[in-house]
Order: C-alpha cells, then sequence, then structure tokens
C-alpha cells in the first residue's frame, strides 16, 4: 500500500499548491504562476538527483518527453486560468473525470485494464462530481449541466482533465524509461524552459510581480514539485488509474481549504459531493 500514501501526499499537496494559487492570481497573472509553478519546483529535483545515479534511458524516452512537453505547456496554462475564473472548490473538481478519459488512454498506451471494482469506484468518483455542482437544488437537478454550459472555469477544467488522462500515462512512460526522480526534473526543466518565452511575451508588463510575489511564486513551485514527485513514485507502483483516481481526493482537500481559507460558499453541497468521491477511492483501494 506505499503507493497510496505517494498519491496521498500528492493529493495533498496539490489541494495546497491550488490554494496559495488562487491566493497569488488576486495579484499575479497565469503565465508568471504557470511558469514559477514549474521553474520554482527544480532546486527539489535537481538536489534529489545528486543523491541519485542517472538511470539507464529506453528507447521511448525522447518521443514520450516531447509529446509530453506540448501537452503540459497547454494544460498547465489552462488549468491556472480556470483557477482564476471561478471558484477553486467549483472547478478543481471537474479534474475528477480524469479517470474517466483514463478508461481509453491507460489501455491504448500502457495495456493496463481496471476491474469491475474501479469502474465502479469511478461510477461514484462522476457521481460526486455531479453532487458538486449542485449550487442550487430549487432550480432542479439539472442545474450542474446548465452551471457547466455557462461557467467558463468548470468547461476548462474539463478539458484539463482530458490532457491530463493523456500526461498520467505518458508519465508512466517516461519513468518506466528512466526514473521518477529524473523524469520529474527532465519535465520540469524542459517544460520551465518552454515556458519562459510565452511568459515573457505574454506577461512583459507585469514581470515585476515576480520579485514582488516571490515568497507565493516560490512556496507554488515546491508545493508542484513534490505533487509531481509523490505521484510518479505512485505510478512506479501500481495501476495509472489508481493512482490519478486516489490521487483526486485532492478535490476534497481543495473544497476544504476553500471554504475555510478563502470563504468560498457551498461547503454542505462540495463536501457531500467530495465524500462520495471518497468512497470511490476507496472502492478502487481496497477491492
Amino acid at each position: 500500500m506505499l503507493w497510496f500514501i505517494f498519491a496521498i501526499l500528492s493529493a495533498l499537496f496539490g489541494s495546497l499548491r491550488d490554494l496559495v494559487s488562487k491566493y497569488g492570481l488576486k495579484d499575479v497573472d497565469e503565465y508568471i504562476i504557470t511558469w514559477s509553478s514549474r521553474f520554482f519546483a527544480l532546486p527539489i529535483f535537481l538536489t534529489l538527483l545528486w543523491w541519485e545515479d542517472n538511470p539507464p534511458l529506453g528507447e521511448h524516452f525522447l518521443p514520450t518527453l516531447m509529446v509530453i512537453l506540448v501537452i503540459q505547456i497547454v494544460s498547465n496554462i489552462l488549468y491556472f486560468r480556470a483557477l482564476k475564473s471561478s471558484d477553486l472548490s467549483l472547478t478543481v473538481p471537474m479534474i475528477s473525470f480524469t479517470p474517466l478519459f483514463l478508461l481509453i488512454t491507460s489501455p491504448l498506451i500502457v495495456d493496463e485494464h481496471l476491474s469491475l471494482w474501479d469502474g465502479g469506484g469511478i461510477v461514484f468518483i462522476v457521481l460526486g462530481s455531479y453532487v458538486l455542482n449542485l449550487k442550487s437544488k430549487q432550480q432542479g437537478y439539472l442545474a450542474p449541466f446548465k452551471a457547466f454550459l455557462t461557467n467558463k472555469g468548470p468547461k476548462i477544467m474539463l478539458g484539463v482533465a482530458m490532457l491530463w488522462s493523456l500526461l498520467s500515462t505518458l508519465n508512466k512512460v517516461g519513468v518506466q524509461n528512466s526514473s521518477p526522480t529524473f523524469w520529474a526534473a527532465v519535465t520540469s526543466t524542459n517544460l520551465a524552459v518552454a515556458l519562459f518565452p510565452i511568459m515573457i511575451s505574454k506577461s512583459w508588463g507585469n514581470l515585476q510581480q515576480i520579485p514582488n510575489h516571490f515568497k507565493v511564486l516560490m512556496t507554488i513551485g515546491i508545493l508542484q514539485g513534490l505533487t509531481v514527485l509523490f505521484f510518479l513514485k505512485a505510478i512506479t507502483l501500481t495501476l495509472v488509474a489508481q493512482a490519478v483516481t486516489v490521487k483526486r481526493t485532492t478535490i476534497l482537500f481543495s473544497a476544504i481549504w476553500g471554504h475555510l481559507i478563502l470563504g468560498e460558499p457551498g461547503i454542505q453541497e462540495r463536501t457531500i459531493g467530495a465524500t462520495i468521491m471518497v468512497l470511490g477511492v476507496a472502492i478502487i483501494t481496497l477491492f
């Protein structure tokens, strides 16, 4: 069950990253946040590499790295844009749909197939996501779907969930052709380099935000680094879909932080939904 501990730790640090990112997005634009989340994660990976021998690289290492780089650039920008446009506890739950997309990507890319119990757990996760969107029961049970069509943040985050299903599966290929630490260091370095000119062009007039909000940006980077590292270690020990689904407990943590710290409303409906998701995680983990 070591993989479960790694996945839960990834979820916890991921929720804290979301919280700090939401706080930072009040004063810092999303392009600087996106670049900082990768750049300031590098000290963690580079430090760990000093203590590890460089692993032998498999034949699929470079092709996988090139594909992942493109997907990461797009998904990272969309992720922080989604956080900026809607409530944290309403937007982040849309990532719960990632396991559904993994039902397609995981068998095709890494030949991993889920059991019936895993499928049942995913059903609970989807149901929990529905409940999380119940902002007004008086408007009827179709209200969440109507809100989804009109609310920008959840729509963007659903696209991120689809891209992340590809990333999660391809990350396992990358780890299998190197090691968790080496893969995290290489992907984060390349992504930081690739995002730098984008950040410069989009945020030229806001570059003073980096020194002005250095502590916040550094914190986001460290939390991002821990989130990635623990997740990569988890997928080396179990199926990608199982690790991703357990990692979705980020939703429960984020709903709690969003209410307690950011004062976001609707905690009762959203916590019930998140609890249903956790039940789905329990089914996948225990059976």
